[in-house]
């Protein structure tokens, strides 16, 4: 018998949710439903709480389980802020700088051409807000071919990949958003703390912000049941739209630190609290500190390049993007990995955030225009 998890913590429901909730939930179903998602979730957070939460469609569509507070859901590229923050703390604790040349740690990266100049100009902080000029891709190919595997499996690979790859810019001038960079970033971690990465979130990360069902790759026995199927609307070449199931499992391989992250909601509103500083009493908020400081936070909110999106006054931070200006900007991240797509929004002055989910990418129909839907009214809740 399988044990059922229930998410036990704060539901506001005594107060009326944020000016544009209700609107956010009318069309949330709607949206999905005209892009053939087949099952997500949104939900809103206030002062570190579940403030209000909307579930859409399945989990399982031939099981006909439907999503729920215990589903398990991928968080894809949101996964990349969880590394930042790691590099973050090591640089507040004096075991690095911003400024270290990435080759001081990853001498291997002198392989790759640099037609700028030396591989050892480029920072740590350059891999951060994507200024370094790598690849966008970790795989040198994207055209979906049945042998192409999924992810590398290896720090190896990557190795052996790195003598035919060259800078694309001069390192530090411009945004130019980068999955590999992130590998570096956590192998970083791992050189200087001993621990795998997926060990150093776990124990420095996921356990004190107490994120107990979030994990990396193939899901604990115990989570199975609870784990999203991912979909993916495919369309023939005779123009015959349709859903594939996907499964419920995948491997991201090594590079789990760019977009690995698996999680109930519940999980992702405790993350937003303690981004948001919203503490519940002041042994969190000792805890949060601990994690990393406010002032720590605030460093890496900081517009440091444009970043060209579907949002205007969008910029790059050190990993997180920026939308909008002075106090009452938003800062966040959206995922989109294995048949998921996902955001993470919050405003930290008002101490509130919106998160959703979607385990369908329609990437034929209109191009995700759900998402994007979705999104739009997301940050008119948040401002």
């Amino acid at each position: 018998m399988v044990a059922v998890l229930v998410f036990t913590g704060p539901l506001r429901a005594a107060e009326p949710p944020a000016a544009g909730w209700n609107a956010l939930v009318s069309m949330f179903d709607s949206a999905l439903r005209e892009d053939r998602v087949v099952g997500g979730s949104v939900a809103l957070v206030q002062d570190g709480q579940l403030a209000a939460r909307h579930d859409y469609g399945l989990a399982d569509r031939v099981g006909a389980r439907p999503v729920d507070g215990d589903t398990i859901l991928h968080w894809g590229s949101i996964t990349k802020t969880l590394t930042a923050i790691t590099i973050m703390q090591l640089r507040d604790r004096g075991r690095l700088s911003l400024d270290d040349a990435v080759t001081r740690y990853l001498p291997e990266l002198r392989r790759v051409h640099n037609p700028y100049g030396s591989m050892d100009d480029i920072t740590i902080r350059m891999l951060l807000d994507h200024s370094a000029g790598f690849q966008a891709m970790t795989w040198p190919y994207g055209d979906g071919k049945p042998w192409q595997p999924f992810e590398p499996q290896s720090w190896e690979q990557l190795v052996a990949m790195m003598p035919y790859e060259q800078i694309a810019f001069e390192p530090g001038s411009r945004y130019a958003y980068s999955n590999p960079t992130w590998i570096y970033l956590a192998r970083i971690v791992e050189i200087l703390t001993g621990d795998p990465w997926e060990s150093y979130v776990e124990k420095n990360l996921f356990r004190p912000l107490q994120m107990r069902r979030s994990f990396f790759g193939f899901s604990p026995y115990h989570l199975q049941a609870h784990r999203s199927h991912r979909y993916a609307v495919r369309k023939s070449q005779e123009g015959e739209v349709s859903v594939e199931d996907m499964g419920t499992e995948f491997d991201p391989g090594i590079t789990i630190p760019n977009g690995g992250w698996n999680a109930p909601v519940a999980d992702a509103v405790a993350y937003v609290a303690f981004l948001t500083g919203a503490a519940a009493n002041a042994r969190q908020q000792r805890m949060f500190d601990t994690v990393l400081s406010p002032s720590t936070l605030e460093q890496m909110w900081r517009p440091r390049f444009p970043a060209p999106t579907k949002v205007d006054t969008a910029w790059m931070g050190l990993s997180f993007f920026v939308i909008g200006e002075g106090p009452e900007r938003i800062v966040g991240h959206t995922g989109s990995q294995g048949g998921y797509t996902a955001f993470i929004y919050f405003n930290p002055q008002k101490k509130r955030g919106v998160v959703a989910v979607f385990n369908t990418d329609n990437s034929v129909e209109g191009y995700r225009k759900s998402f994007f839907a979705v999104q739009d009214h997301a940050l008119r809740v948040l401002k």
